[in-house]
């Protein structure tokens, strides 16, 4: 069957990540290739969500993703509530008030395909639970991969997880909960696709081989981690997006 337009959008842009997050672990410098990387995330979220929604209700939910995960940024930079305390360094630009803006954008590219694993699971408030774990499994690659290349830094670097504090995930679980509750608000019961779920799934895949094979040096620790816990969210789903 053919693809739609906002679906063969979002295939492109996958695949154009993909390419990218490839060359960005053969680079010197790595942390250039960022911003166009979660660029390319956002798109390919918001165009597969489109295919699913409609433009309109995927634009909605996106905005209300990244617009949750700022505020929270702006909060935790200020206060150092609820993630601790952390600064971004100057790498990420634009920023807006502390925050880089593609930090933004990756809360809401990767809220959307989060969503949509536990969409495509449960219903209520299972799939916020669900939403919000399977968004904060994603930090246990993202944190590590940030904090080596010097996007941001932690107040203490005496954290249990590669030196990360608990604080920040159980921030994540919180934030991420939102996120699930404002993107649920605006998708409602509009099946979530397979696009959003590949999304998802293509992100653990690449950053457990990254972590696994591809950084100096390598980390079995958050690779296994990482691709565990995330894996453990996308397998079900698939499975059961199949069934339907």
């Amino acid at each position: 069957m053919a693809l739609g337009p906002a679906r063969a959008l979002g295939v492109l842009s996958l695949l154009a990540m993909v390419g990218l997050q490839v060359a960005s672990g053969l680079a010197a410098r790595p942390e250039r290739f960022t911003g166009l990387i979660v660029a390319l995330l956002a798109a390919s979220a918001v165009a597969f969500a489109a295919g699913a929604w409609g433009t309109r209700r995927a634009l909605a939910a996106f905005g209300a993703a990244v617009l949750t995960g700022y505020a929270a940024e702006v909060v935790g930079v200020l206060t150092g509530f609820p993630f601790g305390e952390y600064a971004y360094s100057d790498v990420l630009w634009p920023q807006v008030g502390g925050v880089p803006v593609v930090v933004a954008m990756a809360w809401g590219g990767m809220g959307l395909a989060a969503y949509a694993v536990a969409a495509t699971l449960f219903g209520g408030w299972a799939r916020v639970c669900a939403g919000a774990a399977a968004l904060t499994a994603w930090d246990l690659f993202l944190d590590p991969q940030m904090v080596r290349l010097g996007l941001w830094t932690w107040a203490a670097d005496d954290g249990f997880y590669r030196g990360i504090p608990l604080s920040n995930f159980a921030g994540w679980l919180l934030v991420s909960a939102l996120v699930m509750l404002v993107v649920g608000r605006v998708a409602g019961d509009a099946a979530p696709g397979r696009g959003l779920l590949a999304v998802y799934t293509v992100m653990a895949v690449m950053e457990t081989i990254a972590f696994a094979a591809v950084f100096d040096p390598t980390d079995p620790l958050v690779a296994a981690a990482g691709g565990i816990t995330m894996g453990a969210f996308a397998a079900p789903a698939w499975r059961r997006s199949w069934q339907r």
